[in-house]
């Protein structure tokens, strides 16, 4: 074909027009990058802001897997989204999605909190406003109930909580033993768990540590686990440390599937503790 055009142009002919050849039958990889010019990119572009987002503040491998993201675009954040999203969350969707899906049952929550008033209405206010990030609010209505009923369990486990995410531990401190003088398995070693993640944040290690050597013995879960050994890691415990991360890895490993591909975060955590720790 291109000898026959070059023939016509030679002999003063004008050369035939090639037809115009359409994106995607030039490559797959143009026509790839032709759907991903319209609408569709800022769909695109939304998800690999959200997988880049959630790697940044929750993977310990996050350098690694960003520059896969990045560089092998747009397959990256696909292959994240199930290699390293999928197992480690409990598919829980954005907290903004959750205000829009939500904000009838929020409004009904505050109708009742203003019509009935009693702790329970709340909590619940409280509860909702908080799965949806609205922290401020939530905190306000934690507060409504802890004004009617000061010892109220759930009241206090939730306005610790929202201490606690602004770094308030002091605040959260106080409500935490509260709850867990009146019942130390209060949320099925949550209470405890949060607890100790407050000393460690106040660092009062000594009593961290205590508590946490107390908790794990009841409950096994693999972040009361690495914080144990976090700290005994800060205090020059390198044996200990090393000997409760080895069993947060025995512990996911030997977990059904389901539950070890929850914790695959906190098992990646441990590996790399391990190999900062010193050998003697």
């Amino acid at each position: 074909m291109l000898c026959f055009l070059i023939a016509q142009s030679s002999n003063g002919a004008p050369p035939t027009p090639v037809p115009d050849v359409y994106p995607h039958v030039l490559s797959p990889w143009t026509n790839l990058w032709y759907w991903l010019s319209g609408w569709q990119s800022w769909i695109y572009f939304a998800f690999l802001a959200w997988m880049v987002i959630y790697c940044i503040r929750n993977d310990p491998e996050r350098y690694i897997w960003l520059w896969i993201m990045l560089l092998f675009q747009p397959f990256g954040a696909i292959i994240y989204f199930f290699a390293r999203w999928v197992p480690s969350s409990q598919m829980q969707a954005p907290s903004c999605l959750h205000r829009w899906t939500k904000r009838n049952m929020i409004h009904r929550l505050e109708v009742a909190a203003a019509q009935i008033g009693n702790p329970h209405q709340y909590v619940q206010l409280g509860d909702a406003l908080r799965e949806v990030a609205r922290s401020q609010a939530a905190a306000g209505a934690y507060a409504s109930a802890l004004k009617k009923e000061p010892d109220n369990l759930a009241a206090l486990w939730g306005a610790a909580n929202i201490d606690f995410q602004k770094a308030d531990f002091g605040a959260a401190r106080g409500k935490l033993e509260k709850v867990i003088q009146v019942d130390p398995s209060y949320k099925f070693g949550d209470v405890s768990l949060l607890y100790g993640k407050t000393l460690y944040h106040l660092n009062e290690t000594a009593s961290a540590r205590e508590h946490l050597t107390s908790h794990i013995k009841k409950w096994r879960q693999p972040e009361g686990l690495f914080l144990l050994a976090k700290v005994c890691a800060e205090q020059h415990d390198y044996g200990e440390a090393r000997q409760q991360l080895q069993a947060l890895i025995i512990d996911v490993d030997s977990s059904p599937k389901a539950i070890a591909r929850k914790f695959l975060f906190w098992k990646s955590r441990a590996k790399r503790l391990l190999r900062r720790l010193p050998k003697t």
